[in-house]
């Protein structure tokens, strides 16, 4: 992989990350772009406890632009976007108009290919390595920065999870505070390793479920499962075999297996509903240990937590999607309309062959 890092008119950072390492990027930003200029606020909730980022300047943000004016295709001729050069293989940048920034934290867009009509289940398994790589390098450069606790790598795919821009995209957010969700997962942590003498949770729930029925697949390195609660009607929880607290633990043969495994997921997901069915729409989320201190979780370490990825779809069957009404907004108490038995074993019937 070869790394190179650029600035954009108006200052923003952006790295090509690439295949060949006698790839030469070189290309200027010819867009006449004023300096951004962002409203980003965290706001705590004195009730709930948790974090409210406000961003009113993400109201102009660019909206369903057709193909030929997509700001994430490469930039030929008299055609500019948000990538200067003429081609990529991957490529990051900062949010032009981002929910953190500042003192508040940092947002960056990944590229996963300069095909405008892919999708990240049609890369090789060369190019989804080379995302991986990037999601690497990238958590370990922003998790440097003074104002970030937590670094979060996602994809949302699809308008009906709200993407904007239909290029494959995905885009990673480094939080100043370990986020909701995490705490709650440290504190299930701490409690189970204090009610079984040190046992570490998430290798328990790991093993529980390599023994069980919800498995999808399996390969040496990673592990791929629905989860016995499952909040959405089809959630899968993607594990590596080695408990590593952050992509930057995982070693060489963990890193090499994962497109196979991934891709693989990917493309099933893809067969859930059948083959008249539009593209699934899914998100996709890594989950990291924080960075921040963990001295408010009763001797958790960062070594406590699991790298994993969680990755589920809003829509519950053919042509009907999964909202989140009362219980689970009002009251976050999710309702699954599909068990989780079932749609693992939906989600083997679909295997490629």
């Amino acid at each position: 992989m070869k790394k190179t890092s650029t600035r954009l008119a108006d200052g923003r950072e952006l790295v090509y990350y690439d295949l060949s390492d006698d790839t030469v990027r070189d290309a200027v930003d010819r867009r006449p772009l004023e300096r951004t200029v962002t409203t980003s606020e965290i706001r705590r909730d004195p009730l709930l406890g948790d974090s409210v980022a406000v961003a009113s300047h993400r109201q102009g943000r660019t909206y369903h632009p057709p193909a030929d004016e997509c700001p994430l295709c490469p930039s030929r001729g008299e055609r500019l976007s948000e990538i200067p050069d003429s081609s990529y293989d991957v490529v990051v940048f900062e949010n032009r108009f981002p929910s953190l920034a500042g003192d508040s934290g940092r947002c960056e867009v990944v590229c996963f290919t300069s095909d405008h009509t892919a999708s990240f289940a049609d890369l090789s398994e060369e190019q989804a390595r080379l995302v991986l790589d990037a999601w690497a390098d990238r958590t370990s450069e922003l998790s440097h920065l003074p104002s970030v606790e937590q670094v979060f790598c996602f994809e949302n795919r699809g308008p009906e999870i709200g993407v904007t821009l239909g290029h494959p995209h995905g885009q990673i957010y480094a939080y100043p505070f370990t986020t909701p969700r995490t705490a709650l997962m440290l504190r299930q942590v701490a409690a189970h390793k204090e009610a079984t003498g040190g046992e570490n949770l998430f290798d328990a729930v790991l093993q529980r479920e390599l023994s069980g029925e919800r498995v999808v697949l399996e390969g040496e390195h990673w592990a791929a499962f629905v989860p016995y609660a499952a909040h959405w009607p089809y959630e899968v929880h993607l594990y590596p075999k080695r408990r590593v607290p952050d992509l930057l633990g995982l070693d060489e043969a963990a890193r090499t297996e994962f497109p196979k495994v991934y891709l693989e997921l990917l493309k099933r997901f893809d067969r859930i509903f059948g083959e008249n069915e539009p593209a699934t729409p899914y998100i996709a989320a890594w989950h990291q240990a924080p960075f921040g201190s963990l001295e408010d979780f009763d001797g958790v370490t960062r070594d406590d937590f699991a790298l994993h990825l969680e990755l589920f779809t809003i829509r519950r069957t053919s042509g009907k999607l999964k909202f989140l009404a009362g219980s689970e907004s009002g009251m976050n108490v999710f309702i699954n309309d599909v068990p989780p038995e079932r749609a693992a074993e939906r989600l083997r019937e679909v295997a490629s062959s």
